[in-house]
């Protein structure tokens, strides 16, 4: 499993970071962004729940 923020998207709520702080981390932008490659499996129901929960739809998660 892979995540993507879309950074045009992101209003930089901090959501996901909050959900699944593993895998996402806000940037000096004020936007969110993901960990680069695979997301490792303990991590992997937080991700798809940060995802599900992002106001803006702005995180795609690759199975």
């Amino acid at each position: 499993m892979k995540a993507r923020v879309i950074k045009e998207e992101c209003i930089g709520c901090g959501l996901c970071a909050g959900i699944a702080p593993e895998v996402f981390i806000m940037t000096d932008e004020g936007v969110a962004e993901a960990i680069e490659g695979e997301i490792p499996a303990i991590n992997q129901d937080a991700t798809r729940e940060a995802a599900e929960a992002c106001p803006v739809s702005a995180i795609e998660v690759e199975e």
